[in-house]
């Protein structure tokens, strides 16, 4: 597949995704950034790692901006993503691993749930709708 295919591939997903099928390619973005700029800082590339850190941290905000406040989780996922801007700066000025690494275990953990709640809705949506079908 040449790039002008993929990028189109990447747009029409997008386009067509559900809301919570985009939160989880955002989670495995943010995966994928912070797992390279670990291995940056590991192999002395800190302007990679710079890079890598700052897109992790752009879809951490991401997250926070777009959080709906009135969900009820809505205080302790911004505490959270707050705690996450914080370690990945310090990870970045630093050029440590640790704090991305606890970073990356959370994202990783939360991407899991947000999985979990999206069968979750998804089946329950089914069988919403099922039972609607039944009745009429």
């Amino acid at each position: 597949m040449n790039y002008a295919n993929q990028n189109k591939y990447l747009e029409t997903s997008i386009q067509t995704a559900t809301p919570a099928q985009l939160l989880i390619m955002l989670y495995d973005g943010a995966i994928r950034f912070c797992r390279s700029a670990i291995e940056a800082v590991n192999q002395k590339k800190y302007e990679e790692a710079h890079n890598f850190f700052v897109r992790t941290q752009d879809i951490v905000m991401e997250f926070a901006i777009t959080l709906d406040k009135k969900a009820p989780m809505a205080e302790q996922l911004l505490s959270l993503y707050d705690y996450f801007i914080f370690r990945l700066t310090e990870a970045n000025t630093q050029k440590v691993v640790e704090p991305a690494q606890e970073v990356l275990a959370h994202l990783m953990e939360l991407k899991e749930t947000w999985i979990q709640a999206a069968r979750q809705t998804s089946s329950q949506g089914a069988a919403t709708t099922t039972s609607y079908s039944q009745s009429r």
